[in-house]
């Protein structure tokens, strides 16, 4: 209990354990009816992570999710916008002067981009975000404003899986199926080719799409694949550390994770945007291929 309260897990995560419970009811509170914009998670039992996917996806285990609503679609520049103005809020990205992209002209290199931010994610000199885009270039602490500000917060990665597997524990590669394509149209915003040496944007999009192109998962969510890295609320940690004690020394990171992928992801260099895909960073780091979406808790 210690341990997950440390990590960052909110009071909806009722039990983790390389056991399946044996009570696998939960409770569902009276109230159903989602806000605005938000999806209404059934509470349930899940397992977590993939015994066949990369090493901080192992071992996977159990966890039991209380209900909760969650954003249709990560939070946009639009909306980001609307906070901005009723706060004045600064974000990191323009404190610092700079944010992190792939050199456009060698798309083979991380580099800080002077003057990128949410409403121009590639540098002054490019176009301005769309407002039907996620918002990017927002860190972990822009995020979390936001959220405090909507009167939410961020999801923690159990959540999220729970979600992405459609509160019913589907065991597919995305939450929509085992197919990236359907018909041969593409389910999510994700990179065609071989990264980074060449992408042949099959899907339409080089960088990021308006939410809810690619269309919506069972549960009714839009972009659980690709689009963009979402922030969680938990720091990074490998899944041994639930069940070992002492925790080792590199257990458990000063880094926030992230979860679903994004437009930069291809099997061969980072299969991110399946279900139980992994990344993170720090938390005053601004990202073009990061964004988030929000969760508020059934009262």
């Amino acid at each position: 209990e210690a341990l997950t309260k440390e990590l960052g897990f909110p009071a909806t995560v009722l039990y983790i354990g390389l056991d399946k419970p044996s009570d696998t009811t939960v409770t569902a509170p009276t109230q159903t009816k989602s806000p605005k914009g938000m999806v209404y998670v059934q509470g349930g039992v899940v397992q977590i992570g993939s015994d066949d996917g990369h090493q901080h996806e192992r071992p996977s285990f159990w966890a039991k999710i209380a209900p909760f609503y969650i954003d249709e679609h990560p939070v946009t520049v639009g909306e980001f916008r609307a906070f901005v103005e009723a706060t004045n809020y600064k974000t990191e990205a323009e404190k610092f002067g700079n944010g992190g992209i792939i050199d456009e002209s060698t798309q083979q290199q991380w580099i800080l981009k002077d003057g990128a931010n949410w409403h121009h994610p590639m540098g002054a000199d490019f176009p301005d975000a769309p407002d039907n885009h996620p918002v990017t270039q927002v860190s972990w602490n822009d995020a979390n404003a936001y959220a405090q500000w909507a009167g939410k917060r961020l999801p923690c990665e159990m959540e999220w899986e729970h979600a992405a597997r459609n509160a019913n524990n589907s065991r597919t590669f995305y939450p929509w199926g085992n197919d990236i394509q359907t018909g041969g149209k593409y389910n999510a915003n994700i990179w065609q080719g071989k990264f980074p040496v060449k992408n042949f944007n099959e899907d339409g999009f080089f960088y990021t799409s308006p939410v809810g192109k690619f269309g919506k998962t069972p549960l009714g969510l839009t972009d659980m694949s690709g689009n963009v890295w979402e922030w969680q609320s938990n720091l990074k940690f490998n899944y041994e550390a639930l069940f070992r004690v002492p925790v080792r020394e590199g257990d458990i990171s000063a880094e926030r994770a992230q979860r679903g992928g994004s437009f930069l992801c291809e099997p061969t260099w980072c299969h991110g945007y399946r279900v139980s895909g992994r990344s993170s960073s720090t938390p005053e780091t601004s990202l073009f291929h990061v964004g988030f979406r929000c969760v508020k808790d059934v009262k």
